[in-house]
């Protein structure tokens, strides 16, 4: 069964969203595409189909080699992609909150 996400509920569920969810939830990892595409959910011809956009923007960066597998990781320096990292972390903090005050916790942001 598939897991909500508050992410891709606000920025639409599609293959470019949920590698970006991916990369975005591991940032300062570094993943390979075969890595990506299965976590992601997402083909693999649909993978570099989207791969192909996000290095052309330059939201992915290139990270290093292990034997014939290139890693990579989100650029946490692209403008955009800061957009949407910091669009993820409002997003899971508002649901925090949310889930605080109906459990009466408090949450330091």
């Amino acid at each position: 069964m598939k897991e909500e996400s508050i992410f891709l509920d606000v920025v639409g569920d599609s293959p470019t969203m949920r590698v970006l969810q991916y990369l975005i939830e591991g940032r300062g990892l570094d993943y390979s595409l075969t890595d990506i595409a299965k976590n992601a959910g997402v083909s693999w011809v649909t993978l570099h189909k989207v791969f192909l956009k996000l290095i052309k923007y330059a939201m992915v960066v290139k990270t290093r080699e292990i034997g014939k597998a290139k890693m990579y990781k989100i650029n946490e320096k692209n403008q955009i992609a800061k957009y949407f990292i910091e669009l993820y972390d409002m997003l899971i903090m508002q649901e925090l909150s949310k889930v605080a005050k109906s459990q009466k916790i408090e949450v330091n942001a």
